[in-house]
Order: structure tokens, then sequence, then C-alpha cells
């Protein structure tokens, strides 16, 4: 049997050796959260993150990482939960009232209780910057002991990706190099957020634009507050 073309490889992998590869690759996600999420940055002049915005209470920073930039939001939510937020941040299936350029998320496979495999697609009546992607990604979803909720999601290396789901006809697949939630529980029911991400759409676009996406990628989180203070406290995934 001949070789694909190297544009089309796939590896196929058992489902116990894709577990302890994205437990490994989402430890440094998460650690990367962590540090985005320190309340003692500010102390720290050579972090490298640049505030570009900070409008009621709501502050947008970034830090260059190669040729993109990585995007940070941390927002204090008053009468929210960090249970109630990770909730609404966790619905697949309502992410579209948060984003309203998603087309479909659905989950491709559940490795453990905390661990899953979720395609992101975008579709023809999408925004440019948006048109035909889709994106294969893990989420982790994990409590530290402090009882800070922490959830990291990064895109699959793409052979693998393929592998587990093939890109369907002229779809675009790009990538989420970092991305997640950090969620603190502060005094009198409230909680900090943090969301960080960088991404990379795939195909050709110019820079500006790309950096423009990732910019409204992390406006989503006044939607997400919205439906946070509307969900139930004891709601689950």
């Amino acid at each position: 049997m001949s070789s694909p073309a190297p544009s089309s490889r796939s590896w196929s992998i058992s489902e116990d050796s894709l577990r302890r590869y994205v437990r490994f690759a989402s430890e440094s996600c998460i650690q990367e959260l962590l540090s985005a999420s320190d309340s003692n940055r500010a102390e720290n002049a050579n972090d490298g993150w640049k505030v570009l915005t900070l409008d009621n209470g709501v502050e947008i920073s970034k830090r260059r990482s190669g040729s993109l930039h990585t995007f940070r939001s941390r927002w204090l939510l008053r009468s929210v939960s960090p249970q109630q937020f990770i909730t609404v941040a966790n619905a697949v299936d309502a992410a579209k009232q948060w984003d309203s350029d998603l087309v479909e998320a659905r989950y491709i496979k559940d490795l453990e209780d905390n661990l899953s495999i979720i395609r992101l697609r975008f579709g023809d009546n999408s925004k440019p910057l948006f048109r035909n992607r889709e994106f294969i990604v893990y989420e982790r979803r994990e409590t530290m002991e402090d009882g800070t909720l922490v959830v990291a999601v990064a895109s699959l290396p793409k052979e693998i990706a393929a592998g587990l789901h093939p890109k369907q006809n002229n779809a675009i697949r790009g990538l989420l190099l970092q991305s997640g939630w950090v969620v603190e529980k502060q005094e009198d029911d409230a909680c900090m957020v943090t969301y960080v991400v960088q991404l990379d759409p795939g195909g050709w676009l110019p820079k500006c634009f790309v950096n423009r996406l990732n910019t409204k990628l992390v406006m989503i989180i006044e939607n997400l507050r919205k439906l946070a203070q509307a969900c139930p406290i004891d709601g689950h995934r």
C-alpha cells in the first residue's frame, strides 16, 4: 500500500496512547494558564504582558508569542460562582449562544471524566475570518487544591486530528495553540475569570486579521457572563 501524500497524513493511535499524550500535553497548558492568571503578576514588569484596554473592570492584555500574539482577558464577575461560570463555559451544546460564528461544537470522544476531544466548526456564513474553519481540540478540566478551576483547551497535532476526524470538504483546519480558563473564587459569591487564547486560523490571512480574530475571541467573556448569571448554581455539563 502506498503512503499517503504528506498533506493528508494521519496517525491512528490507541485510546490509551491518546489519553497519555493529551494528559502530558495539557500539563504545560495548565501551567501557562495559571501563570497568566497570577494575581501577583503586576509586580513582575518583565512578564511580557501589555495591557491594551481596562474598561468597566475588564482588562485585556497581549503578549507576543512568535509571529502571533497571546491575548488575555481578566474580569471580576459578581454574583457568579466559579461552578456557575465553568458550567456555562463547558456547555458545548450551548456554545453558539456565546459565539455567534460557531455552527457546530460536539464531543468526539471522552477519554476520562475530565478529559475530552471536541470538534469546533465555523461554516460558510461565518464572518470572513472564521469561514470554513474547523478545530479538533482537547479539553482538560481540573480543580486545584485551593479550589481554583482550570480548563485547558488546545488543538491536537494535525496528524492525530486527521486520524480521529478526517477534514471534510473545503474546511480549513486551524490550530488553537493555547487557550483556556482559570476561575478563582472571591469573597461575596464572586469569581475572577482569566481567559487566555492564541490561535492560528489556518490558511493565509494577513497578520493583523489573525490578531483581530484573537481579540474578538476574548470578547466572548461578556456573553458568557450573561449566561452564567442565568445558570442554576447546581447545574452541570
